[in-house]
């Protein structure tokens, strides 16, 4: 056995146990959603003070109630459609709490290209989670691209642990904005694709064929 798989089964069963834990708690899953966010927040004033690697392992712990929520609600038999809303919109404030902290810590250091920087990792973050949600309203699903919240996450708690954090918001910035066109083009490939299926009578001929 590796020590990557030993160190993936390892953690895997401490998730269990803290999954079960909070399960026997009977503490509701969206209350652990809203648990995070408020994690998040502390680790956006930390990151607007500047002290990176402290707001690093804040957010680590916040990871830890976005990797929980939905399995205590699998766990407990209560999965519901808001509880799935409810988590992505937080997630949404999450993820732009981090980024204000960023903000507020570059202009209080007078450091005008990085708030720029910051602003636009902001803008391509959004943009990735909105180009998904437009997309699944015309096409049945559109999960490429790399620039996921949890890659984006990742890359935000190395930058602060390791106090790189400048090099991490270009790769978000560039990163993010790529998965955005990828998107957009995979979109409008597939729209094309199943407008041209229409146009060729396939919808009909999948009727006929249900009929018999």
């Amino acid at each position: 056995m590796t020590y990557t798989r030993a160190i993936g089964i390892g953690a895997s069963k401490i998730i269990r146990m803290i999954v079960h834990g909070l399960a026997l708690s009977k503490i509701h899953p969206n209350v652990l959603t809203f648990l995070g966010l408020v994690i998040n927040i502390v680790a956006a004033v930390t990151l607007a003070a500047g002290r990176f690697r402290a707001a690093g392992a804040i957010i680590i712990g916040a990871g830890l109630f976005d990797m929980v929520d939905g399995r205590v609600a699998r766990a407990t038999n209560q999965v519901t459609r808001f509880g799935g809303f409810f988590d992505s919109v937080l997630d949404r404030y999450s993820d732009l709490a981090l980024l204000m902290g960023l903000l507020v810590y570059y202009g209080t250091i007078n450091r005008p290209f990085y708030v720029v920087l910051t602003a636009i990792v902001m803008t391509g973050s959004v943009m990735v989670s909105y180009a998904r949600a437009r997309s699944e309203n015309t096409i049945p699903s559109c999960k490429v691209g790399f620039m996921e919240r949890p890659e984006r996450v990742v890359l935000l708690i190395i930058g602060a642990l390791f106090d790189r954090m400048a090099p991490v918001l270009w790769v978000i910035a560039v990163l993010s904005n790529i998965t955005v066109a990828h998107r957009m083009a995979f979109t409008y490939q597939e729209a094309r694709r199943l407008e041209d299926a229409q146009l060729r009578g396939v919808p009909s001929a999948q009727r006929s064929v249900e009929l018999k």
